[in-house]
């Protein structure tokens, strides 16, 4: 089981579908064409389903533009056991997630409202030879205002199409009938019917806030020019909907489940008070004939784009503190980022909506000034808070690459002594030529060690992150990068400038690498292993921070493969389900799905698993050894795990010594894992002409130790 090629999976060349679809289907060998057995007379069956996170090349790349989102309800699931920082860190999430839909309305109105609206229309050198923006150019600013206005509206409509579509993978879904109604654990909840009951509502408060910041933005613009009238209605109204939403938002899920019907009810008429209010404000300011001052920019946005800056800053630091609490209460110890992946996908994912907002306004200007300077200061250029977060990239890449290289020097001895003696016990005899083969493996091992060392270069990326956000407030007193570094810091100004231009050129950077890794991933299928990475963590979870986040495709893998246990299984078979990486994660959440009578016949094969060594850290309170536990329970402790010292990814799941080393009398638990020596040997194998490879994360169906494990399994699996 794994989202590669099935062929490659079985290792079968001709394959065919017995169930699914090629979105997500289930494939056995073809007969007639060679072998198509598996080890010990076991019949071969995979499921693939590659096609739900990715799919076609326009669904791949709007992934890209979502990834923000995705990467913030993901950070929602990677809440402490705790369970007051849990909860913090749950809302916490939520908020930055209303913060994003935020940014992303106002990136629209800086282009619509401010840069074209007030700044380009307002400049005769700008609108010369634009016919398609000229016939505006001369009409009253009330009416440029609400005929542009329809950009960041259109843009929401476009978000909350793009980001709940599911359908794709739902048309030939038949829901199972024959699992649990009511699982054991959140994690065995996915997929089952009413498990996460919120979506609905969360899209519909977003959207609310987002049109409320349309409102506001129009309703600050009109009141600069005329002073309050009936717009301070018009602004109480918005700004109770924001107030509402956030409440809501803050709700605990218990208070939400009891009175449901009731919360329904708000949501939907807080969607249509704002639907109504801004059909309001875009009508009262198409009807505006006042006369206005000259102005720079739109007015208030530089301070609603702060606001939302400095928001996410607190809202950052309030995660990380909360994050730090419950891992310090669980003993999370050095176990890489144990209890603080929430604070870190919460930063990447402000920090790249963040490069998204800059380089969406900067962009747009670029073309309206004629392709001047970028981070120059030209009459349709950006507000200056977007500057500032030009140079704050600059400085957060460059104190995450220096961090980096820090961390690589300071702990490699330790990497290289640890490694060594793994090697001195795996190769005791080694002959003295295949000493450059041994720094190899020795080499591969350090490697795969630096996983364990990430955290303080998350630690370092986070604080930069919410820092940068705040600095972003200088941008109110038209307090230039330059000139507050050489003057509060005592930094050569040229050096700031060149880091503004720099950290320009890095977002562009980030935004082309991403948008070509994403049509890649969809056309190449190596490269796709490795963005999969990605889209299977962020993917995996529903939608329970951000409505408008990629579709959870676990909602159908999980009880389509608990639906096929339980088919086999009720045929009398026993099913053998064998694991790779990401797909132990699916293979657990269905087995918590099963029914007792179908678990006697279930056994479960995990090789190079993430469980532990990532998602047992990054979600302690959803995959923590207690639910690992639970499953090995659920399948009579039929479990086997395959790991290697060079996998950076994959490891042990209950006790890293091998099975021979922890004596006869033994706990269930520390009879699962067994260590395979990688390579197998430094020389060449029989009449093999090179070196054995290094595998570190690849699969091990190829492997005769996988073998020995299927047949060790299948033996329980007969005897009951």
């Amino acid at each position: 089981m794994s989202s590669a090629d099935a062929d490659a999976v079985l290792d079968r060349p001709q394959l065919r579908r017995v169930a699914g679809d090629h979105k997500g289907g289930f494939y056995r060998p073809r007969e007639g064409n060679g072998a198509t057995g598996g080890a010990c007379g076991s019949v071969l069956e995979t499921y693939r389903w590659s096609e739900l996170p990715s799919g076609t090349a326009v669904r791949t790349l709007s992934l890209v533009f979502l990834l923000p989102f995705m990467l913030c309800n993901a950070a929602a699931w990677m809440r402490p056991r705790a369970n007051v920082s849990g909860s913090v860190v749950r809302v916490g999430c939520r908020l930055v997630g209303l913060s994003l839909t935020a940014l992303y309305v106002l990136s629209f109105v800086g282009v619509g409202l401010d840069l074209l609206a007030v700044k380009c229309m307002s400049r005769a050198e700008c609108l010369g030879g634009r016919t398609w923006l000229s016939w505006l150019g001369g009409q009253p600013a009330g009416l440029r205002l609400a005929v542009l206005s329809l950009v960041p509206v259109g843009a929401l409509w476009v978000l909350q199409l793009a980001g709940p579509r599911c359908g794709h993978w739902y048309n030939n879904f038949i829901p199972p009938t024959a699992t649990r109604t009511k699982a054991d654990t959140p994690l065995g909840a996915i997929g089952t019917p009413d498990a996460f009951p919120g979506a609905e509502r969360l899209r519909f408060i977003h959207l609310a806030t987002g049109l409320a910041v349309i409102d506001l933005s129009l309703v600050a613009a009109l009141w600069s020019a005329r002073g309050p009238d009936v717009l301070d209605l018009l602004l109480g109204v918005t700004a109770s909907a924001v107030t509402v939403g956030c409440v809501l938002l803050c709700v605990s899920e218990r208070v939400v489940a009891r009175s449901g019907l009731a919360v329904d009810v708000v949501v939907r008429v807080l969607r249509l008070i704002a639907v109504v209010t801004t059909v309001v404000v875009i009508c009262r300011a198409a009807l505006d004939r006042t006369a206005w001052p000259p102005v720079e920019g739109l007015p208030g946005h530089a301070r609603a784009v702060v606001m939302v800056f400095v928001t996410q800053g607190v809202l950052l630091a309030l995660l990380g503190t909360a994050a730090l609490v419950g891992r310090y209460r669980a003993g999370g110890g050095r176990v890489l980022l144990h209890g603080l992946g929430a604070p870190l996908f919460a930063c990447l994912a402000v920090g790249l909506a963040v490069i998204y907002a800059t380089e969406f306004n900067y962009r747009v200007s670029d073309y309206l000034d004629r392709d001047l300077p970028t981070p120059d200061v030209q009459p349709t250029s950006p507000v200056l808070p977007y500057k500032w977060t030009m140079f704050g990239f600059f400085v957060s890449v460059f104190a995450a690459a220096a961090t980096g290289a820090v961390m690589v020097v300071l702990s490699r001895r330790h990497r290289r002594r640890a490694a060594e003696e793994i090697v001195a016990r795996d190769f005791p005899c080694a002959d003295a030529r295949a000493n450059g083969r041994r720094a190899e493996v020795r080499d591969a091992i350090a490697r795969a060690q630096f996983t364990e060392w990430l955290a303080p270069l998350a630690a370092m990326y986070c604080c930069i992150v919410a820092l940068s956000l705040g600095f972003s407030a200088l941008g109110l007193v038209e307090l230039q990068p330059s000139f507050a570094a050489e003057h509060l810091a005592s930094l050569p100004p040229d050096f700031v400038s060149a880091g503004t231009h720099f950290g320009s050129y890095l977002m562009a950077l980030v935004f082309l690498g991403l948008l070509i890794g994403g049509l890649f991933a969809y056309r190449t299928s190596v490269f796709r292993r490795y963005i999969g990475v990605l889209w299977d963590l962020g993917m995996f979870w529903p939608r329970v921070a951000q409505p408008f986040a990629p579709p959870c495709y676990a909602e159908r893998a999980v009880p389509e493969l608990a639906r096929r246990i339980t088919v086999l299984a009720g045929r009398g078979h026993g099913v053998l389900v064998a694991a790779h990486s990401h797909g132990s994660v699916l293979a657990v959440a269905s087995i918590l799905q099963l029914e007792p009578q179908v678990l006697d016949r279930v056994a479960l094969l995990t090789h190079s698993s993430p469980l532990r060594r990532l998602y047992s850290a990054l979600f302690p309170a959803y995959v923590g050894a207690e639910v690992l536990r639970e499953v090995g329970r659920h399948v009579g402790w039929r479990w086997v795990n395959l790991w290697r010292d060079t996998d950076p990814i994959g490891g042990w799941i209950f006790n890293s010594a091998d099975a021979g080393e922890r004596g006869a009398r033994q706990a269930p638990d520390m009879t699962v894992d067994r260590r395979l020596r990688d390579p197998q040997c430094l020389d060449a194998q029989g009449e093999d002409t090179v070196w054995a490879p290094i595998r570190a994360h690849r699969p091990g169906v190829t492997d005769d130790r996988y073998d020995r494990a299927v047949c060790d399994l299948s033996e329980r699996l007969r005897n009951g």
